[in-house]
């Protein structure tokens, strides 16, 4: 699968938005994926306790079709971020960084030997070449109740600090995984100021009974607000029966608190490419 740049050295983040959570990450020789689903329009993603959700866009990418992978960033164990296909078909070697919960499951129950489970603000580091990046698990909460917490997988955010081995960090971008917004949240901006792009898992998913778990549009122009990177990319929305904010929600809210000039208006199957220079505009492809 070719990227958009033919130079491997070049000092540019390129992303892939596959579909759902699934983005494709390169930097220089250094390729990561996030939260992999593969399933089909019409699929059925598993939540837990016999809820079902039925895709309703396809992946712009199988699985088959995916470049190696230097690792995996697993924000939690859900089966619209882990499916089936991701489990049978991607390399069992692969390092696959996520929360200790998803960790256990995925090294004794489904042999992925390679999976580190991650505690919140603990940072794990990884390389290809002269090239690396830094990954930090961050905070996240699935669910405002504590008794439906208590049911849902726990989940992290991430921050990725890519730049060359021993050298400063280029470029910083922050994933939210599936959380709401809540204060927890706020330590986020102030140990790592200035994030270069947010990925925003939005959606608006709801369960039976009206729960909210993931960010609607008003969230997740409040978490940018807290955050205040410099540019906004969302992700997670529209692609499963139970999400049930359009991405046109963020995008009113985002313009209602001044931040509508920030967003990488990146769809399902584009590519962008942000430069690490300070102020760089993304391309879209």
């Amino acid at each position: 699968m070719p990227r958009p740049t033919d130079d491997p050295a070049d000092d540019a983040l390129d992303l892939h938005f596959i579909g759902n959570a699934t983005v494709l990450l390169r930097y220089g020789r250094l390729t990561l994926l996030t939260d992999p689903n593969f399933l089909h329009r019409g699929q059925y993603a598993y939540l837990g306790y016999g809820l079902l959700s039925r895709r309703l866009t396809e992946p712009a990418v199988d699985v088959g079709e995916l470049p190696l992978l230097d690792g995996v960033v697993l924000s939690h164990l859900h089966g619209d971020h882990w499916d089936r296909r991701a489990r049978r078909n991607l390399d069992h070697t692969v390092p696959v960084l996520t929360t200790p919960h998803a960790a256990r499951r995925l090294r004794v129950i489904h042999g992925f030997r390679r999976t580190a489970g991650m505690r919140t603000w603990q940072g794990l580091t990884l390389q290809h070449g002269d090239t690396q990046v830094k990954v930090t698990a961050l905070p996240g909460r699935h669910a405002g109740h504590r008794v439906l917490r208590g049911l849902l997988p726990p989940v992290m955010g991430s921050m990725l600090e890519f730049g060359p081995v021993a050298g400063p960090t280029r470029l910083r971008l922050y994933v939210s995984g599936d959380t709401l917004v809540y204060d927890g949240l706020d330590e986020i901006a102030r140990l790592f100021p200035a994030a270069d792009l947010a990925v925003l898992h939005l959606g608006g998913t709801l369960l039976p009974g009206g729960f909210l778990v993931t960010m609607d549009g008003a969230q997740g122009a409040e978490l940018a607000r807290r955050l205040d990177p410099r540019l906004l990319l969302p992700v997670h929305y529209g692609d499963y029966t139970v999400m049930r904010s359009a991405l046109s929600e963020f995008l009113v809210e985002a313009d209602r608190i001044g931040f509508g000039e920030r967003i990488v208006h990146c769809g399902h199957g584009q590519h962008a490419r942000l430069a690490a220079e300070p102020g760089a505009v993304p391309t879209v492809l």
